[in-house]
């Protein structure tokens, strides 16, 4: 953009901030984590803005509750700074404009940019943070192969292109490894990144590491641990909006969201402060109606669209997969690759554990054969793993059970085979690169 546009642009996003003509309130009460606002409550709308005039200009807020005397919203800043009597009014709800200029940016939850390389350009259709799904009858299928490159992924739990894929694993077991490893895919049109509460220092590293083959192709949405929860929880929905805008024209996108449980965090936060009580271990009842509504937004488009490839990540609190987020997630994806903390601390990376994980498509993916030699994978390592302490208690004598000696001579050299990290090339066979492995 020149000069000129790059002023349009500024005075455009502004305006939307301090429209000319507004509504107004005042601010009555205080709190730690949101303010309330008196005088607006017949203009407002749930999850519509509210923007704040004091000392250090305009604050934005959110809408998350409102009755008779007054609206409690929750500010986008972090901190508080907010005073009794200060004049609020009517923003309206955020949007959106997307354009295919945005591939290569990284911007925050609020479309602001953090790269340094001037303000983002605006296109002409608005995209809402909170766009229903397709309909579910005028979706296309899911039935195009998708080669992640990851071995042991392409295997055991193959993918389609316009399915979602969980990843669920405690901290520090590989989950944002193998995410990288995913944003290094080829055979997408655009690819489309959230980071949720992820550390600041890990931002820098993952666009420049694992991003970096794709980064001229994709868009990047950042909220780091230390901002509000308000922005926390709206860094996936501002991804989402920005995917499905790519969609719509037609493009395959990739996208990318590390953490789906951060997000749940940060919607637990906004709906305590909002007033609703807490039902299964602090959370509210809307996170668990906001995240298949946030969910079922990725997966194909309509009929002659393009298609959401969806890699959720899911912070499995204390190792406990029955924890009720990473419980209503499992339920609502096309699958689920589960990170074991025991395989992990086998030095055996990626740490899948393959009896535990399940690709709800993988039909469309395996030949016949495939399927076959899948499911004899399986019930060999499965064979394995439950006589390992019997073996290594001497119970068992080499010769009483043929399958279990086949399974002792195999299951080492395939655990051999599926190992990969980050650097390593990515795997164009997989089935093929695990017969040579059990070959040699």
């Amino acid at each position: 953009m020149n000069a000129l546009e790059r002023l349009a642009a500024v005075v455009e996003a502004g305006l939307e901030d301090c429209p000319p003509a507004r509504v107004g309130g005042l601010v009555r009460q205080v709190a730690p984590t949101y303010f309330e606002v008196s005088g607006l409550s017949h203009a407002l709308r749930l999850g519509e803005r509210v923007g704040v005039e004091g000392e250090r200009g305009v604050r934005l807020g959110e809408v998350v509750r409102i009755d008779g005397a007054a609206a409690v919203v929750k500010p986008y800043d972090g901190q508080m700074q907010v005073g009794l009597g200060e004049r609020a009014f009517r923003v309206g709800p955020l949007q959106l404009h997307p354009s295919a200029l945005w591939k290569g940016r990284v911007i925050n939850a609020l479309g602001q940019p953090l790269d340094g390389q001037g303000p983002v350009p605006r296109g002409p259709q608005p995209m809402p943070l909170d766009r229903d799904p397709p309909p579910a009858m005028a979706r296309s299928r899911v039935e195009k192969p998708l080669r992640t490159g990851v071995r042991v992924v392409d295997i055991f739990t193959p993918l389609c292109q316009g399915q979602r894929m969980g990843i669920f694993a405690g901290s520090g077991v590989g989950k944002s490894t193998l995410l990288s490893m995913f944003a290094g895919c080829t055979g997408f049109d655009t690819v489309v990144v959230a980071l949720v509460g992820e550390r600041g220092r890990e931002v820098r590293e993952f666009l420049e590491g694992p991003l970096a083959p794709n980064r001229g192709r994709a868009v990047v949405v950042v909220s780091t641990s230390d901002e509000s929860p308000m922005l926390r929880r709206m860094a996936p929905q501002a991804a989402l909006a920005i995917a499905e805008h790519f969609r719509d024209a037609g493009e395959s996108v990739l996208l990318i969201v590390d953490s789906v449980t951060r997000y749940a965090h940060a919607a637990r936060d906004v709906a305590l402060a909002a007033g609703e009580p807490a039902v299964a271990r602090g959370y509210a009842p809307s996170v668990f109606s906001t995240l298949p509504k946030l969910l079922e937004r990725a997966g194909p488009g309509e009929e002659g669209r393009g298609s959401i490839t969806g890699i959720f990540s899911v912070l499995v609190d204390g190792d406990d997969h029955n924890d009720p987020v990473a419980d209503a997630i499992r339920g609502t994806l096309d699958g689920h690759i589960v990170l074991d903390r025991a395989i992990a601390d086998q030095g055996r990376f990626p740490a899948v554990n393959v009896l535990r994980s399940v690709s709800r498509l993988s039909g469309s993916v395996w030949s016949e054969s495939e399927r076959e030699l899948v499911r004899r994978l399986r019930a060999m390592i499965a064979r394995f793993e439950d006589t390992r302490d019997l073996r290594l208690m001497g119970g068992y004598q080499a010769g009483s059970d043929p399958e279990l000696d086949q399974a002792i001579a195999a299951v080492p050299r395939i655990y051999d085979a599926l190992r990969q990290v980050p650097g390593m090339p990515p795997s164009r066979d997989p089935f093929a690169d695990l017969a040579a492995a059990l070959r040699a």
